[in-house]
């Protein structure tokens, strides 16, 4: 275990759950915006503490160390990038979930800034913000580029098909990076219109 936002004292003993699932949620949901807010490096036990009015104790008895906290965060909420969605097109689908992604993007973006440098460093951590936040989202798109091939929309052999997932939520982390500006509903429906179905053959067209 790091030594860093590690619970003090000598022995590990087994921790014993006294806290509601309903209270849980709260700490989990205070880790989240204070990541948003601060990063993963400023976020710290004490703050968290301090910002749920309990103890430090309590969480270090619960969870052990920041790490483990935020893992516990992102796996407690597990906040989907993308609803269902089949509007019976994959044209529909895409520009939906544009619109869907672009809604959450001033929650989600901050929330993988936050984090991609530290899970870079922690296997445990990565594991964590994949299975919360990335990979539902691309099995969601891959699913709906899947059902489009499968319709006869496009070729099933078409060359980027496989890249749309990786387009769609790059585009939401890059437009930050590159503009200083969240990748909004109406930016990723531009992108989809002019980028992405272009690219599998199915032409710009305007919503």
């Amino acid at each position: 275990m790091s030594s860093q936002e590690t619970a003090p004292g000598p022995a590990q003993t087994p921790r014993r759950s006294k806290i509601t699932p309903e209270r849980a949620q709260e700490f989990y949901a205070a880790v989240l915006d204070m990541l948003r807010e601060s990063g993963y490096e400023a976020l710290t036990m004490e703050g968290v503490a301090s910002r749920t009015r309990c103890g430090k104790s309590t969480l270090y008895r619960q969870w052990g160390s920041k790490p483990e906290l935020v893992v516990a965060a992102l796996h407690g909420t597990r906040q989907a990038l993308l609803p269902h969605i089949d509007t019976g097109s994959l044209t529909g689908d895409l520009r939906e979930a544009a619109r869907a992604i672009g809604a959450g993007s001033g929650r989600d973006t901050p929330l993988m800034h936050a984090l991609s440098h530290a899970a870079l460093q922690s296997p445990e951590l990565l594991c964590a913000l994949r299975e919360a936040l990335i990979l539902p989202g691309l099995a969601t798109i891959d699913d709906m580029v899947r059902r489009g091939a499968q319709r006869g929309e496009i070729p099933a052999d078409t060359p980027a098909a496989e890249f749309v997932s990786a387009q769609l939520l790059g585009a939401m982390r890059a437009r930050p990076l590159l503009e200083g500006k969240y990748a909004d509903e109406a930016y990723l429906t531009r992108f989809v219109n002019n980028a992405i179905l272009p690219s599998l053959g199915l032409g710009a067209s305007s919503t």
